[in-house]
């Protein structure tokens, strides 16, 4: 019989940080710091999870992929290219669809638990 897969514990072994400030092409305002720390991703490369934290900004999203976001710090504003505004807080979750197109603003200094599957190319 084969080995079964190990479980990932995520908060069992630290994870380096990574920082970054995005492309000019996508801030629209700010310049905002933002802190990554990758937990776990899967052999295929498109399923992966850890945490995101941003500062103060807004910019332009694309998403290629499917996300669930767990907020555990600040508040955040994700507005549809169509202008629908969604407010993230503290304490709550949500989905992000792939195709979405759209801003992100932090008004406060948030940081999110996420969980991305990235299929690759959208068909169609």
């Amino acid at each position: 019989m084969p080995d079964s897969p190990a479980v990932h514990k995520l908060d069992a072994t630290p994870v380096e940080p990574e920082t970054y400030h995005l492309p000019d092409e996508k801030r629209i305002a700010g310049n905002p710091l933002q802190t990554l720390w990758m937990q776990y991703t899967d052999p295929s490369g498109k399923f992966f999870a850890g945490i995101w934290q941003s500062e103060v900004g807004k910019w332009h999203i694309r998403y290629t992929e499917e996300e669930y976001c767990h907020m555990l710090e600040g508040t955040s504003v994700i507005t549809d290219a169509a202008g629908h505004a969604v407010t993230v807080t503290a304490g709550e979750s949500f989905t992000i669809p792939r195709g979405f197109v759209g801003t992100w603003e932090v008004l406060t200094p948030s940081r999110k638990r996420f969980v991305v599957y990235e299929p690759g190319a959208q068909n169609g």
